[in-house]
């Protein structure tokens, strides 16, 4: 198959909307969220034993919720392919029930994990969809508890959130820096402004044939029966957040101590525009966001090569 198109962005971004866009067209199939990747990448190493490989795809969640068993993925594995080789079939797998030729992924919590997605997959194309992040913390901030996973960096305040938008948006750029014209940046406010001209230069950037169905994104989709996406049953609208009327003024400041200076560079205005960010407060929060993260992808990385693993994740139907 054709390089992979794999979205970046921040939780509550947008990127879902430009998925279902994206997948709208007929070459390319990006299902919701996978969650899987790190995971099988940490319990399977450079190269699968490719009986405990399929006896791991079968206590997937995601893989049994698309519909998709290990006998199904079976006839594309082989012997002495890479653990890359063997996610990556997963995602063929799905692409072909699609009726399709190229696979995407869209997976924000992958935010933190960039440099293993850029090893595993060093042909993909990306797509960094970067939203005014005053705008995505009210939208993560109203989000029922447990709904985008339970870590010990998970963001309560403004500022917290904004630690982790800042702190993600610059590893996504670190990314661009390497992957060069592999790698593309887009604002979402962009994207429902003009979404024929952003979907048009998406598609010249991962060779894509430009197909008008794209924008018709409102049909119903994976994603329908889920409150926190009502609004892609809209034709996209600017202004569904705006954190000028709906975040407190010490929220926005709060946010902008923190990530002002990543707000400025990517073109969004400041409350306090001639400040030095980050502040000393806000460098006490990216101090504390980091190492929370940190022990938590650490603590998750050891866990998920552990036998504990296999324990929690009963076989599936």
């Amino acid at each position: 198959m054709a390089q992979p198109l794999i979205i970046l962005g921040v939780g509550r971004s947008g990127t879902t909307l430009l998925r279902v866009m994206l997948d709208r067209n007929s070459e390319l199939a990006i299902p919701y969220e996978s969650f899987f990747v790190p995971q099988l990448a940490h319990r399977h190493g450079r190269r699968p034993d490719l009986d405990d490989f399929l006896d791991d795809l079968g206590r997937l969640r995601t893989l049994y919720d698309w519909g998709i068993k290990p006998d199904d993925v079976r006839p594309r594995l082989h012997e002495g392919m890479t653990t890359s080789e063997a996610i990556a079939a997963i995602f063929e797998t799905y692409a072909e029930r699609q009726g399709k030729s190229r696979w995407g992924d869209k997976t924000p919590l992958y935010m933190q994990q960039l440099p293993l997605l850029e090893k595993l997959f060093p042909d993909a194309s990306w797509v960094h969809l970067v939203r005014d992040g005053r705008d995505a913390a009210l939208s993560f901030l109203e989000l029922p508890e447990g709904f985008s996973g339970k870590t010990w960096a998970q963001p309560h305040t403004a500022a917290q959130f904004a630690a982790r938008w800042r702190t993600e948006i610059l590893a996504a750029r670190r990314l661009g820096q390497l992957a060069g014209g592999r790698y593309l940046e887009l604002r979402y406010e962009d994207l429902v402004d003009e979404p024929e001209r952003l979907l048009r230069r998406v598609c010249e950037h991962a060779s894509l044939a430009w197909e008008p169905g794209m924008l018709d994104h409102t049909r119903p989709s994976d994603t329908a029966h889920m409150p926190e996406h009502r609004n892609l049953a809209q034709p996209p609208t600017p202004g569904l957040r705006d954190w000028r009327s709906q975040m407190s003024s010490e929220d926005a400041l709060a946010f902008e101590q923190v990530a002002g200076d990543v707000l400025q560079s990517s073109g969004y205005e400041l409350v306090e525009p001639g400040g030095r960010y980050p502040s000393r407060q806000g460098r006490l929060e990216l101090a504390r966001f980091a190492a929370l993260s940190r022990s938590w992808n650490l603590t998750a990385a050891t866990y998920q090569r552990s036998p504990l693993w296999r324990r929690s994740h009963p076989p599936l139907g």
